[in-house]
């Protein structure tokens, strides 16, 4: 079959754009279908992590370009219903990593990838009000179903179709019809910002509570000149889940007096959660969802990638930045494979498992499971942490998690590039 170009790409998110830049660094063609009509920042606070950092610099995207859309992160940590720190470490280069981590502002991060691949692949790169409805796997490739914003249809055809459709991705719902319904386990967030003193260090992730009502608190600007930055915020409450997820819409504005009573008590020397909640800009309520692992994200040409792949629990705050490195592997398997379904079944075979399992394992609270211990052991409420969990446990709790998310300091510093700089496919 003829093909209209070898790459189309299902979803122009943060792991479609990564892709687009990727491919287009080795002299891969490609096209974005995205089935908003305009591209929109939305979203409030990210973490981009040390390993999602490095890829970003190796495709050309500066630390100027991230300062200007959020702050390196200096600390992370943990701290209990009674005010006191439990756990607390260096974060990004302070930590001994070779890149930063940053925590930014969702919505200009994408608009960051989304400009970058204008700029690069031309205008047309990224096709808007374009709806993906279905994909046939054809000799030489895939064709692909579209309906245009107006209500019209198309047929594209290309090697390869690689899914970065989000949580409801259409492409995973045809190579897995029988999968579960979305996952919620019982966990509602409400997300917002708000203009205040940045906590600790001055950019400080910090978590506080249980796992049952807890924050977490992180700035995504620097200071002003009058020391106040924007602050992201997210308020979280675990409830009854037996009857699933029963509102409509998953993202969508409410107001703070919906929910600031479960925070009554979060009130320290340091930091009035209710006072902070009271004055936010904006707040949004959405569940805490994802879906159960599939055996492969590989049906032939056809690939899932980001969420679509491995929609997880934002508690590891590595969502986005596994989709990155998604993105990056897929352009590794092309140079070693070439446009080919033996590069994507390669790019199967070296992520689906690992990260399939941490899909699960951030449903054990991932990193905040720390705090879940300490609930058990003492209501959240100590005198001394080590009385009640040694130094030793906390480091080795933390550890195995970034090992897990494939983040630990000395191998992802002693890792050669994903993409060697220069290469091209042939």
């Amino acid at each position: 079959m003829t093909t209209d170009t070898p790459v189309l790409i299902a979803g122009g998110g943060i792991g479609g754009l990564t892709l687009a830049l990727t491919l287009h660094q080795i002299g891969v063609p490609c096209v974005v279908l995205e089935s908003a009509a305009e591209m929109r920042p939305m979203g409030v606070g990210i973490n981009i992590q040390p390993n999602a950092v490095r890829e970003l610099f190796d495709l050309g995207i500066t630390a100027d370009a991230l300062d200007s859309i959020g702050v390196p992160a200096q600390e992370w940590a943990l701290v209990g219903l009674n005010g006191k720190e439990v756990y607390a470490e260096p974060r990004g280069q302070l930590a001994g990593y070779n890149w930063p981590q940053y925590a930014a502002d969702r919505g200009a991060f994408h608009m960051l990838l989304y400009q970058t691949v204008l700029d690069r692949l031309g205008p047309d790169a990224v096709r808007l009000g374009r709806r993906l409805q279905n994909y046939e796997i054809c000799d030489g490739g895939v064709a692909v179903d579209v309906t245009k914003e107006d209500g019209t249809s198309e047929q594209l055809r290309a090697r390869l179709l690689i899914g970065a459709d989000g949580i409801h991705s259409t492409v995973r719902a045809q190579m897995h019809p029988d999968q579960p319904p979305i996952h919620w386990g019982g966990a509602l967030m409400w997300r917002g910002t708000v203009r205040m003193k940045p906590l600790r260090t001055g950019s400080s992730f910090v978590g506080l509570g249980t796992h049952q009502r807890r924050m977490v608190i992180y700035p995504i600007s620097p200071p002003d000149a009058d020391g106040t930055c924007t602050v992201n915020w997210i308020a979280e409450v675990t409830m009854d889940n037996a009857e699933g997820w029963q509102q409509s819409g998953w993202f969508r504005p409410v107001e703070v007096d919906r929910f600031i009573h479960h925070f009554d008590q979060f009130r320290y020397d340091w930091l009035d959660v209710p006072d902070m909640l009271r004055r936010a800009d904006c707040a949004f309520e959405n569940p805490m969802i994802d879906r159960d692992p599939v055996p492969t994200w590989v049906d032939g040409p056809v690939a899932l990638m980001g969420d679509a792949a491995h929609a997880m629990y934002p508690t590891g705050s590595n969502g986005a930045s596994q989709a990155i490195v998604d993105a990056r592997v897929i352009g590794a398997q092309m140079l070693e494979y070439g446009v080919t379904s033996a590069a994507l079944a390669a790019y199967d075979a070296q992520l689906c498992g690992p990260i399939s399992a941490l899909v699960l394992r951030n449903r054990g609270a991932g990193p905040f499971g720390m705090l879940n211990l300490l609930d058990e052991r003492c209501g959240g409420v100590f005198d001394d942490i080590e009385t009640v969990m040694p130094a030793t446990e906390r480091q080795e709790f933390m550890a195995n998690y970034k090992a897990a998310a494939g983040f630990a300091i000395e191998s992802l510093n002693a890792a050669p590039r994903t993409v060697t700089v220069g290469s091209r496919v042939t």
